[in-house]
């Protein structure tokens, strides 16, 4: 008798990387509301039951996708924030943090907006510290320009969230067919500049 999805085996090594790595194939596609843990056990080949070896339900599916995600993106953001010279000058690598997150956000769009959702939702508490452990970074960018006297004083997590809340907007305009794709570059160059103008320190009056 040939072999049934049910029949097949009920896990195998990697079943969590693939279920996640089809999860985000099937919501680059299909987007979220169509994601499901039956479809995706028979997109890979396993029994219906398997994936709640790892995943008690779609809400946990959702949550390890968007925890996964902020993961991904903070090492993107690091590394581009890394590749700068030295420390390099707080401009330099204030406008290669945006547009690392801009690429992505632009290039992960589906995920980007499941991401920002799931880590408002109760009970998400890895999602929300996978998000605290990327966007802590600008914080941190934001903390040594005080120190060396380029930025303005105040809470950094607050003047941070001034950036990420302009790079939200524009990325959400991109995705949403609001903005031509080929202003992003000069879109994001100009809000990080004109995020470091403002808030530059006041002069001698």
């Amino acid at each position: 008798m040939p072999d049934t999805i049910e029949q097949r085996p009920y896990h195998h090594g990697k079943l969590r990387t693939e279920l996640l790595e089809a999860a985000e194939r099937s919501l680059r596609v299909h987007g979220v509301e169509q994601l499901s843990l039956r479809d995706l056990a028979r997109d890979i080949g396993v029994s219906h039951a398997a994936p709640r070896r790892h995943f008690a339900d779609r809400r946990a599916l959702l949550d390890a996708l968007a925890e996964s995600g902020f993961v991904r993106l903070g090492a993107e953001l690091r590394a581009a924030v890394e590749e700068i010279d030295g420390e390099g000058d707080l401009s330099a690598r204030l406008h290669a943090f945006a547009w690392a997150y801009a690429r992505f956000a632009t290039e992960n769009a589906a995920l980007t907006g499941l991401m920002n959702s799931s880590k408002h939702h109760p009970g998400a508490t890895a999602v929300a510290e996978a998000a605290a452990g990327a966007f802590g970074q600008i914080s941190d960018l934001i903390e040594d320009g005080q120190a060396r006297g380029e930025l303005e004083g105040g809470a950094p997590e607050d003047v941070g969230l001034i950036i990420y809340a302009t790079l939200l907007g524009i990325t959400s305009m991109v995705n949403s067919g609001m903005v031509e794709p080929g202003r992003l570059e000069g879109l994001v160059d100009t809000a990080v500049s004109q995020f470091l103008r403002g808030a530059r320190p006041a002069g001698p009056r």
